[in-house]
């Protein structure tokens, strides 16, 4: 009587806990708390829980009690025997010795680390969503009938949980597909969640750890230089220097000096030596921007360096060896220079090894309110000044504004805009705030008045839109089709240009 008590106490333990596990909120969470459970149910030294993609593939993962190198044993050479199987019948393997097991006795690893007491069983069925492993014993004897049971107990009720926290977790990276890549890279400073971004990000996680060469093209103001030092920051140079040089930003005449270093006397202005940005990125990463206006001659310096891992400084005759990676970005379209016979084609080749392009903003638009978020909060702290809320005015005109110079040129008119707003004693940042040009519409100029740039592409872009519109009698998937925009952009125009639709379907 006493036994059957113990039994049902042990089993009313173990449906609290797994209501318990219920309460996690992330899937590596439930897989830790998970993981130890079924390792003190099954009273087992060591333990392994994997739950698949929709694929098959193992995605999430965690271990108990293995080394590094067993992880790598039990995620490899015995998966293709007793999880294999397991994951194969869809039923629970357990053998109180797998060396001794004709089944798995011939497995390299089984017969290496004399494994013994083992018990596999599948998470979920129809297919299997995972697999739990448990190996060796904690106490004397074999896994026991009621331990088995237990063990599947808990895998048949831990897939409804990983089932609602994975589609969670799928639904949340639909809304922000950068949020898995978040947690994979240091992304510092890296705002946005838009699906342009996010491919470059994917791309980063793959390129980053490679100790080779990466051209980042693309228009001028993208982010380029921050995107340089995401690279570093999550590369195996990560502990080392990350330096910078523009190369557009000095004289011809300096830029070799400033790059490769000089030896006194080397030029005019060398009267003691000159450490050049090679040397001073040793073990790190040497960032070139703007590598397309290089000349001739320090093209083919840098050719050197990057073919031999050597260079001269200014005046000295012997060489000096670099260990550095180099992160070259251009906005000029190098392929032309190369044809045009103003950069080498050998060193484009050198460079091109990786090459990244950059979007534009107006390739993600989705990332502008946030990014407004963001300069404005960092404009305020740099400041002083209050950090007045944008208009829903204002963020749609930030939305539906052009922006030919990407990212650079938002941050500066959200500076500007919160300056403006401030000085007036404001309570919000308004679009005139943002947009100190653009006429009041009660008062727009006719067409043939002067006006800039930006606001005669707002006045064609409205007028474009209007006629869509109209001649589509407000199908916004046509529409959107044949002005080649997203719905979501297309809407974020029609608020951003007062549209309305009356009951004609024409604009009010």
């Amino acid at each position: 009587m006493d036994e059957t008590l113990d039994k049902l106490r042990r089993e009313r333990d173990l449906y609290l806990r797994l209501l318990h596990l219920g309460r996690q909120t992330e899937i590596e969470g439930l897989l830790a708390e998970a993981l130890a459970l079924v390792v003190e149910i099954g009273a087992a030294q060591q333990g392994y829980l994997e739950l698949y993609d929709d694929e098959g593939a193992p995605r999430w993962w965690i271990a108990h009690g293995f080394s590094e190198e067993e992880i790598e044993r039990v995620r490899g050479a015995i998966s293709k025997g007793i999880i294999a199987e397991a994951v194969a019948s869809g039923k629970t393997v357990s053998t109180p010795s797998a060396r001794l097991d004709p089944r798995f006795q011939d497995f390299d690893s089984v017969r290496l680390k004399n494994i013994e007491a083992v018990l596999c069983a599948p998470v979920g069925a129809d297919p299997p969503k995972g697999v739990v492993y448990l190996q060796g014993r904690a106490r004397p004897g074999l896994f026991t009938a009621e331990e088995c049971q237990r063990a599947e107990t808990f895998a048949e009720h831990l897939a409804p949980l990983a089932d609602r926290l994975i589609e969670r977790r799928r639904a949340a990276e639909r809304s922000d597909p950068t949020q898995s890549l978040r947690q994979s890279l240091r992304l510092e400073g890296i705002v946005g969640r838009s699906a342009a971004l996010a491919a470059v990000l994917k791309q980063v996680a793959v390129m980053a750890p490679l100790d080779v060469s990466v051209l980042l093209t693309g228009e001028s103001g993208t982010g380029k230089s921050q995107l340089a030092r995401v690279i570093h920051d999550n590369g195996p140079r990560a502990h080392g220097p990350f330096v910078e040089l523009n190369c557009a930003a000095l004289p011809e005449q300096l830029v070799e000096s400033e790059l490769f270093g000089a030896l006194p006397g080397a030029h005019s202005t060398a009267t003691r030596r000159i450490e050049g940005k090679v040397a001073a990125a040793e073990r790190g990463t040497l960032f070139l921007d703007e590598v397309g206006d290089l000349s001739a001659a320090v093209q083919a310096k840098l050719l050197q360096l990057l073919q031999s891992k050597e260079y001269y400084p200014l005046g000295a005759s012997k060489p000096q060896r670099a260990d550095v990676r180099v992160i070259a970005a251009t906005n000029v379209e190098l392929e032309r220079a190369v044809a045009e016979k103003r950069f080498r084609e050998d060193l484009y080749y050198r460079l091109h090894v990786l090459p990244l392009r950059v979007p534009s903003l107006a390739e993600r638009r989705a990332d502008i309110a946030e990014l407004a978020e963001e300069f404005r909060a960092q404009a305020a702290a740099r400041h002083g000044l209050p950090s007045l809320p944008f208009s829903p005015g204002a963020l749609r005109a930030l939305e539906a504004a052009p922006w030919p110079g990407n990212v650079r040129q938002l941050l500066h008119a959200v500076e500007a805009g919160l300056i403006r707003a401030a000085g007036e004693g404001a309570g919000q940042v308004e679009s005139a705030h943002l947009f100190p040009d653009r006429a009041p519409a009660a008062e727009e100029p006719a067409l043939d008045e002067p006006r800039s740039l930006q606001e005669a592409t707002r006045r064609f872009q409205a007028e474009l839109v209007r006629r869509t519109l109209e001649r589509n009698h407000w199908n916004i998937l046509e529409s959107s089709r044949q002005l080649d925009v997203a719905r979501s952009h297309l809407y974020t125009l029609i608020r951003a240009f007062g549209f309305e639709r009356d009951s004609s379907g024409r604009r009010g």
